[in-house]
C-alpha cells in the first residue's frame, strides 16, 4: 500500500531522483535499495527515463547478476524465482542488449550505463579555513 502511494505522490520523483543520484555516485546498495522500491511502485527504468532500450527493472538486475558469473539457478534463489523464469528473462534481454551470449552480458552492460550516465564533474576542492580568512571575504 505504501509503495502504491509513491507513484500518485511526488515523492515519486523524489525516489527516481534518488535512484539517478545514487546510480551515478555508484552508491550500490542505495542504488538497490532505490531501484527495488521504485520498481515495486510498477514504474520500469524506461518510465523513470533510464534507458532507451526498455529494460525492466526485474531483467537489468537479472542481466547484472548474469554478468556478474552467477548461474540462472544461484540468481534464482537470490531472487526467489525459479531458473527457469530467469532463463526467460535472459532471453528477452539478450536481443535488446544486442548480445547473443551470456559472455557479452557485461561489456553491454557496462556501454548500456556510460551511455546513460554522463560523467560527474569532479568537485572543487574546498578551500581551507586559513585561504578563506585570508582572503578577507566573509
Amino acid at each position: 500500500m505504501r509503495r502504491r502511494h509513491l507513484l500518485a505522490h511526488p515523492s515519486g520523483d523524489r525516489q527516481t531522483a534518488a535512484l539517478t543520484i545514487f546510480d551515478r555516485l555508484r552508491a550500490a546498495p542505495w542504488a538497490e535499495r532505490a531501484r527495488t522500491e521504485l520498481g515495486a511502485t510498477g514504474v520500469s527504468r524506461r518510465q523513470t527515463g533510464s534507458t532507451d532500450i526498455g529494460l525492466t527493472p526485474q531483467e537489468l538486475q537479472i542481466a547484472t547478476l548474469a554478468a556478474s558469473g552467477l548461474t540462472n539457478k544461484a540468481i534464482g534463489e537470490r531472487l526467489h524465482l525459479s531458473a527457469r523464469t530467469v532463463s526467460g528473462h535472459l532471453y528477452n534481454v539478450f536481443p535488446k542488449l544486442g548480445v547473443t551470449a551470456r559472455a557479452g552480458l557485461r561489456d553491454a552492460l557496462t556501454a548500456l550505463t556510460a551511455r546513460e550516465d554522463p560523467p560527474i564533474p569532479d568537485a572543487p576542492s574546498p578551500r581551507s579555513a586559513a585561504s578563506w580568512w585570508s582572503s578577507g571575504r566573509p
